[in-house]
């Protein structure tokens, strides 16, 4: 027998004798069974990181949606509780169940609408804009049910190139987010946007190290360092801190308007908005006060401490919905109807563009397990209705973890267990700059962009309509509308083409839908509009 001979003989033997550490072994090898992370092409640390990675792009939320539903009338605290708790509920269930790295929480624009259109602008109180989303969740679910399947025949009807830009869009809208809250550009009056004051970036300035920190992070994901996004974040957040008077967080700048890069002022808990959602100071007793250091990064001032349970919000909503009479039903429906479709087109824009860059489209172009992802979503926004906050989507920024590798539903569960920690680490999170979580939202928008070159640009009846529905996203600020327009705009272009035929009737239907949101009598809408004249 030859050397090579024995050697084979000898691994051979090995090999049966005592066979090596598998994938089956051990607590991590449990999770690889559980979620079939291996089957994936992934692995677990991944799956960890990934999740990991989400969280911090979108960690903003734990802080962002209270301040705004506190606005609302909504104590700061429940509201606060609610958002970590529905996340987590959200997170987990898409983990578990549908196994996909998606992951939710509440509805950046939902919110906004939520607290500016519902409660400020028509007057309805908190609790019954909660009520709203309440029903609206379980409808939501009613239509997600495998024996209904609404919701999937309605995202598998859109045709393939919509589908497609709604991705692309994402991306743009991503991009259009993530250089606000950096500091690079800022609202005109003139040209809407344009960039902010680049004089003014010295070297302790938040813009100036968001865009080293985006390059930071570009360098490491082109040498294949895992982990990149995670890197950058963490490594700006600890230069804001150190530097002797923090960095200059533009997107936190109380003063926002001419010459200031401005922003929300987000990273204040008692900031106060005008319509517009634009911080308001005026110096006199008539708004709260702001602190003008919430302008620079600084470490967190405590690191521990529980919330507490909800006072008022914990089953407002069920309560509020013995308040319904004739003089605010209508008022409700209408509340109720506008939550249910910009829910419905939010998650389903986001799960297909998200799933399609994680391999969960398959051939035929559908989303798979669809069903299981929107129950999930629907869940989570009638356990966060419950206890005290807007509806729950899907986010745009779980493509930072699929970005990061992440294919399985374990980089979901890992982002809703770091929600939780919201309920104890509500100042660490305040204290991280915006400007570095921005930079991953401004790559994960360069890497979902490349799905727009699978979009026949040379056949005008759908490339229009694709780009519609792309650009729209950034410039109205919101998915719905992006997908709603393009939708539209490609079945009207299709009926002036004479090709009626060749429209699906789901297709149809939801057009139709969609105008009635957009246009009606007067200043109505026909939703409104049908709604006064039955009650």
């Amino acid at each position: 027998m030859s050397d090579d001979d024995t050697e084979n003989s000898n691994t051979e033997s090995d090999m049966t004798e005592a066979p090596a550490s598998t994938p089956s072994e051990g607590i991590m090898g449990q999770l690889d069974d559980y979620f079939g992370i291996s089957k994936a092409g992934s692995t677990v640390n991944t799956e960890l990181a990934a999740g990991l990675t989400t969280f911090l792009t979108m960690a903003y939320i734990l802080l962002v949606n209270p301040a705004m539903l506190a606005v609302a009338g909504i104590p700061f605290d429940d509201a606060l509780f609610a958002t970590a708790i529905a996340a987590f509920v959200g997170c987990t269930i898409m983990g578990l169940w549908a196994n996909k790295p998606f992951a939710l929480a509440p509805g950046m624009g939902l919110n906004a609408y939520f607290t500016f259109a519902v409660v400020i602008g028509m007057g309805i109180p908190w609790k019954i804009a909660l009520a709203a989303v309440l029903v609206e969740g379980f409808i939501f679910a009613i239509l997600s049910l495998p024996q209904i399947g609404w919701r999937t025949a309605m995202i598998n009807a859109i045709p393939r190139d919509l589908k497609i830009a709604t991705g692309a869009g994402i991306g743009m809208f991503l991009a259009i987010i993530g250089f606000r809250e950096m500091g690079w550009i800022q609202d005109d009056g003139a040209t809407l946007v344009n960039i902010a004051t680049t004089e003014a970036f010295t070297y302790d300035h938040g813009a100036f190290l968001s865009m080293i920190g985006l390059i930071a992070i570009v360098v490491m994901m082109a040498r294949n360092i895992k982990g990149a996004i995670i890197y950058g974040i963490i490594g700006m957040s600890l230069i804001g801190w150190v530097l002797p008077d923090g960095a200059y967080d533009s997107y936190n700048d109380m003063n926002g308007g001419p010459g200031h890069s401005g922003g929300a002022g987000w990273g204040c808990e008692f900031a106060n908005y005008d319509e517009n959602f634009n911080a308001i100071i005026t110096g006199d007793d008539s708004v709260d006060y702001v602190d003008p250091s919430c302008m620079y990064t600084s470490p967190p001032d405590e690191w521990f401490g529980f919330v507490g349970m909800p006072e008022e919000s914990l089953g407002a909503a069920f309560g509020a919905l013995g308040d319904l009479d004739g003089d605010n039903l209508s008022s409700f429906l209408l509340v109720m109807i506008a939550f249910l479709f910009v829910d419905i087109f939010d998650t389903a824009g986001t799960l297909y563009s998200v799933g399609r860059q994680a391999g969960y489209v398959n051939e035929n172009d559908e989303l798979e397990n669809s069903d299981e992802a929107f129950m999930s979503d629907a869940a989570a926004t009638v356990v966060g209705a419950a206890i005290g906050t807007s509806t729950t989507t899907t986010y745009i920024e779980s493509a930072a973890g699929v970005e990061e590798g992440g294919r399985t539903g374990l980089a979901a569960v890992v982002v809703g267990v770091l929600m939780l920690s919201g309920l104890f680490l509500a100042g660490v999170f305040k204290a991280i700059p915006v400007f570095a979580a921005a930079t991953a939202l401004v790559v994960v928008g360069a890497m979902m962009m490349k799905q727009a070159k699978d979009i026949n640009w040379d056949d005008p009846e759908m490339a229009v309509p694709a780009f519609i529905t792309m650009v729209m996203m950034p410039f109205t600020y919101s998915i719905a509308d992006g997908i709603a327009w393009g939708l539209i705009s490609y079945v009207a272009i299709k009926l002036g083409m004479g090709k009626m035929d060749k429209l699906n009737p789901i297709v149809n239907t939801l057009a139709v839908l969609m105008l009635m949101f957009y246009i009606g009598p007067g200043d109505q809408s026909t939703f409104d509009w049908i709604l006064d004249k039955i009650f």
